[in-house]
């Protein structure tokens, strides 16, 4: 099979984000200081942030220091109690004008996360209205916060169980998806009664930055949510040793969670965690190519590749083997490589050069142990943090794509036989966050619904997430759930009372 080459000329990407910023600055949008008790902080040193495109400086931001996280911490505690007193129904109406407020600047949200995080501005659109949507779904979730009346099991007593909101939290954000990761936590944190601590990724600072300035409009009170901006250890060293943090929220790699859990046991905080995934996409001979093609191209490349559920594992069997393999090659071939805020780009840059490292290292490893590569020539004039979409195909399981999470636009297929063996091969690895089955087979899906190892199944489709769904991971992938009611209850805590006497 041959691929035709494609031949994407360099655009002469300098300057292009800066120009954007430069438009957004003169509207007051560009926030570069850190947001501690209400204050914004512009602090003594100040940290680059880059065009993952180009390498290009197009702000600054503050530095803030364990001292600045304390204040920070001594503020939520304060704010604490007038928060968890306001009824639920007034902490929701400012949720819903802040989402509110998050959809009336969507474009200019967009502009902030394609010039730091690089993804094109289309899918940098979507993810403002899906983070807002999460604002909008704790806001009424917070009024359903219930507790239960159990049957009392002693003469004369009154047995409740009620959800209380747990205190101080914490929330440390990943730079793929700089808004939506805030707002899925602090949605939830707010809406329970509990103010927030927000350390986004240093390679996203702005977004985090301007959402926080939009709740501020919104009308949450000083203390309430905080964002701190700096070296991701010091600053996370001091949430993880107070005592006053009582939950702490993390999304991003398993290695860096497994640390993490490890210094909240201290404190034995209450931990979510939303780690990585190495998502099977097993397709079956008896469903549509046309709309397996189309699934596997959205469950794999969104993002740049760039995402946690992403397909990595595109296990086909025998009987289409070829002929998806041929057609997958096609669709890839039609991604357009370019700088985000082109729209008619696809495929951005990778947000950090070790990321594209890696792709890179995945696809010669491959390649060296017989894997077929496809690919077209764009993006290898573009910068070092580009990497071209790629099809591998033939993969086994001795190489490295196969066992390690691919966090860019590479795809890896593999061919199977029988239901069975396939089933053993999907959950063969350490992650179980994500995966997708394609089949017509009312019964097969039936059967793999329960048999695949994971916290999230789409069934002959790639978009499954949004605000009512438990968003997490089985095994590795992590702990506990964020969106649903679920994703309330992170940052809430049981008590049980028993009243008794109520006879005499």
């Amino acid at each position: 099979m041959a691929l035709q080459t494609i031949r994407h000329k360099n655009p002469h990407f300098i300057g292009v984000a800066t120009n954007h910023l430069r438009k957004l600055g003169r509207r007051d949008f560009v926030a570069g200081d850190a947001l501690i008790d209400g204050k914004w902080i512009a602090g003594e040193q100040r940290d680059a942030v880059v065009d993952p495109a180009t390498g290009e400086e197009i702000a600054d931001v503050a530095h803030c220091s364990a001292a600045e996280v304390n204040l920070a911490i001594s503020a939520a505690e304060r704010s604490f109690a007038a928060w968890r007193a306001l009824l639920p129904a007034k902490r929701g109406a400012i949720l819903r004008s802040w989402a509110s407020l998050m959809l009336h600047h969507s474009d200019e949200l967009a502009i902030l996360v394609t010039s730091e995080q690089g993804k094109p501005l289309a899918e940098a659109r979507d993810e403002i209205a899906y983070g807002a949507g999460f604002l909008e779904w704790f806001a009424a979730e917070g009024e359903r916060a219930y507790g239960e009346t159990i049957p009392g099991h002693k003469p004369g007593s009154l047995l409740q169980v009620r959800m209380q909101p747990i205190g101080v939290t914490a929330a440390i954000t990943p730079w793929n998806f700089p808004v939506a990761m805030i707002t899925r936590k602090a949605g939830a944190a707010l809406a329970a009664g509990c103010p927030m601590i927000v350390k986004p990724a240093p390679e996203t600072p702005l977004s985090a930055l301007a959402v926080a300035r939009l709740a501020e409009q919104a009308g949450v009170p000083r203390g309430v949510l905080q964002v701190l901006v700096g070296n991701p250890t010091e600053l996370s060293t001091p949430l993880l040793r107070d005592p006053r943090v009582r939950a702490l929220s993390f999304t991003g790699s398993t290695e860096v969670g497994r640390l993490l859990l490890e210094g909240a046991a201290d404190t034995v905080k209450k931990v979510s965690l939303e780690l990585g995934g190495h998502a099977p996409f097993l397709i079956f001979d008896d469903v549509d190519l046309d709309k397996v093609v189309k699934g596997a191209t959205a469950a794999k490349f969104a993002t740049s590749g760039q995402d946690c559920l992403a397909a990595n594992r595109i296990y086909v069997q025998k009987g289409i083997y070829a002929a998806f393999v041929d057609a997958f090659a096609a669709a890839i071939a039609q991604l357009r490589v370019g700088h985000g805020l082109d729209p008619a780009t696809d495929i951005g840059p990778m947000t950090k050069l070790s990321v594209a490292k890696k792709c890179r290292a995945q696809i010669d490893d491959a390649v060296k142990k017989g894997a077929r590569a496809f690919s077209t020539d764009q993006g290898a004039d573009l910068g070092p943090n580009f990497v071209a979409p790629t099809l591998l195909s033939d993969v086994t399981e001795s190489m490295l794509i196969a066992s390690e999470e691919t966090f860019g636009p590479v795809a890896a297929v593999l061919p199977f036989d029988s239901e069975e063996e396939v089933v053993v091969r999907a959950n063969s690895n350490e992650m179980g966050l994500a995966g997708y089955v394609y089949t017509d087979s009312l019964r097969r899906a039936l059967r793999l619904s329960e048999q695949i190892e994971c916290g999230m199944l789409g069934v002959n489709t790639a978009s499954f997430t949004g605000p009512p769904i438990p968003f997490g991971g089985w095994k590795q992938s992590g702990l506990g759930r964020e969106g649903s009611r679920h994703g309330l209850a992170e940052f809430m805590e049981l008590k049980y009372v028993c009243f008794g006497d109520l006879v005499s």
